[in-house]
């Protein structure tokens, strides 16, 4: 069978221009070029402050795109970017609404100049709110999602907004297909990560509920070197599980389950669960 481009690279062909920075925006960019889309980052004449904050991964972020310095605060730059524009189907953008008005790059100016475009706009706070400021941090503690104070473990509002950036554009060429010329969407992270925290809100990630620890077959356990993570949500998963353990139904308690799991390191329990088909890692 030969090689389908709509299957395996349903974007081939279409050109997206990013002038986001950070890492939402280039994580979008990266996430639509590995679906086929040709991708041309535009970056400040200062950079892109994630270089300077983790290389390796900036580099990962940037596989395949083209790289362009451009200071669109210049006529040139303008130039450049109005040329960059002619032949783009995307736009994405992670400046503050402010910014992009300053710069000429609002949804409204591009449209003016570039019908074909369809803008993805990654914001902090939807609509009027555009302007106020954020970063993964205060949009997780503005969630409920940090845990006593500690610090988030990776930044997943700024991924999580990423996907969706990349949703919203596919949603966008869809439409601009239906009603011939581009469309703009916009991303707030803040609503990401209220979406994000739907399931604490829900009651099923808080301190002791279902899927907080409260269930003894959804839990993380002390070893005899390391611990592990169960999920055994599932019957099946659940009775392989305790027929590993050699344990009842009677005996599926936190306690009964710690206490056997204690017998053997992470790495042992976690070669048998492999083995016996079973949810646990070591952690």
């Amino acid at each position: 069978m030969g090689f389908d481009v709509t299957a395996e690279l349903p974007l081939h062909g279409i050109r997206v221009v990013s002038i986001a920075v950070n890492l939402p925006g280039p994580a979008a960019a990266a996430r639509l070029q590995s679906l086929g889309a040709q991708v041309v980052t535009v970056l400040p004449p200062s950079g892109d402050p994630m270089e300077q904050y983790a290389a390796e991964f900036y580099e990962q972020l940037h596989v395949g795109q083209e790289l362009r310095t451009v200071d669109v605060k210049s006529e040139a730059g303008k130039r450049d970017i109005a040329e960059l524009l002619d032949a783009a189907d995307i736009l994405l953008t992670s400046s503050r609404a402010s910014a992009l008005r300053r710069m000429g790059l609002d949804f409204a100016s591009v449209h003016a100049r570039h019908p074909q475009v369809c803008q993805v706009d990654i914001v902090g706070y939807p609509g009027e709110l555009a302007d106020v400021p954020g970063h993964d941090l205060t949009y997780q503690a503005d969630a409920g999602l940090l845990v006593d104070g500690h610090m988030p473990r990776t930044t997943i509002i700024d991924l999580a907004g990423a996907e969706r950036a990349v949703a919203e554009a596919t949603t966008a060429l869809v439409a601009r297909g239906r009603l011939g010329v581009g469309v703009r969407r916009e991303v707030a992270l803040s609503d990401v990560a209220v979406a994000m925290s739907a399931p604490l809100r829900a009651g099923l990630t808080g301190p002791d509920q279902l899927l907080g620890g409260g269930l003894p077959v959804y839990s993380i356990y002390d070893t005899a070197e390391g611990r592990v993570a169960v999920a055994a949500l599932e019957p099946h998963f659940m009775a392989r599980l305790l027929a590993l353990l050699e344990l009842s139904e009677d005996e599926c308690t936190h306690e009964q389950i710690g206490r056997v799991l204690a017998t053997r390191t992470a790495a042992e329990w976690a070669a048998l669960a492999e083995e016996h088909d079973v949810p646990l890692v070591a952690t």
